[in-house]
């Protein structure tokens, strides 16, 4: 505990807050290169395999990005666009890739929720 002489002195230090976000550099969304394609399982009492992959930003962070939903075509070396957004059962996992961008390929066939998994608009008869 400090003397009040000390606290005059040298006052106190504020707490530094962490940034959850330095990877991003403030942006929506980033541009990214594939460096590796895996799966990874969740903490406890989730079980199914979450696929992640490792992508280096435009800004030459490297950061694990989710790729949401079921099936994807990502490899090494595909570009991708990455948004926040993190991934609770999986720990280090602080962004989604974008479906339906760049060399992401959208989900055919979704029905709801179309906008976020890149899908296009069911032809009606």
């Amino acid at each position: 505990m400090p003397t009040k002489n000390q606290l005059i002195r040298h006052g106190r230090e504020e707490k530094r807050r962490t940034d959850r976000t330095r990877a991003s550099d403030q942006c929506p969304q980033k541009q990214g290169v594939c460096l590796r394609v895996s799966t990874r399982t969740p903490k406890k009492l989730n079980s199914a395999l979450r696929k992640i992959a490792k992508v280096r930003l435009s800004n030459r962070h490297d950061i694990f990005a989710h790729i949401p939903s079921e099936g994807h075509n990502s490899q090494e070396h595909s570009i991708v666009l990455v948004r926040g957004g993190r991934v609770k059962d999986s720990p280090g996992v602080k962004s989604h890739r974008i479906r339906g961008v760049k060399d992401l390929l959208g989900i055919p066939d979704r029905r709801k929720g179309r906008s976020k998994y890149g899908a296009e608009r069911p032809k009606s008869k």
